[in-house]
């Protein structure tokens, strides 16, 4: 149901999904915290990394959170710094599409492979996150965004392992994979 769910919200309001509009008045690290789940990609992104890294397990359950998570961090301080990426939100929406496939495939490319694809989806998110987060408080954003970043995808861990390799986890992956199109066409 909750995947049904997640899938007519990204069909259906595929331009509000890719809105991260701010939050004023919360501070620093309250809008750090809310921005990941402000977009149906980020979230969807997040978690089906978390997926993926249940789904592969061994090395992989932290070599991916932590390699998103810090290339994450360096995006959003390009982002902020100004630094040009023409091509964020594409990369964005083929982080949810890629990694979704990957769950949805049961695959097990090497981690040589994963972990550096895995910093490069977490730099594009965090450039967003950097390009459109606050002018001060910037520490206490990111920290915010890192925070909410890493219990996403303990969240999607948690899932996993839960479902353990099964069909639903497979089904869950596929319909990310799915929610990532429809927010590509809608785009």
């Amino acid at each position: 149901m909750k995947r049904f769910s997640i899938l007519a919200a990204a069909v259906l309001l595929p331009q509000a999904a890719l809105a991260h509009v701010g939050h004023p008045g919360r501070g620093q690290f309250a809008d750090g915290l809310a921005h990941p789940a402000g977009g149906a990609d980020h979230l969807l992104a997040m978690v089906a990394l978390g997926l993926l890294a249940a789904q592969i397990g061994g090395r992989a359950m932290w070599a991916l959170p932590l390699a998103f998570v810090g290339s994450m961090v360096a995006g959003g301080l390009a982002g902020v710094g100004g630094l040009p990426f023409p091509g964020v939100e594409p990369m964005i929406l083929a982080s949810v599409i890629v990694l979704g496939a990957l769950v949805a495939t049961a695959a097990r490319p090497p981690l040589a492979l994963l972990a550096p694809g895995a910093a490069v989806f977490g730099f594009a998110h965090g450039w967003a996150h950097g390009a459109e987060g606050p002018s001060q408080g910037l520490a206490a954003y990111a920290a915010g965004f890192a925070l909410a970043t890493l219990a996403l995808h303990l969240a999607g861990m948690a899932a996993g392992k839960a479902l353990n390799h099964g069909a639903l986890l497979r089904g869950l992956g596929g319909g990310t994979a799915v929610a990532g199109l429809a927010l590509a066409m809608g785009a």
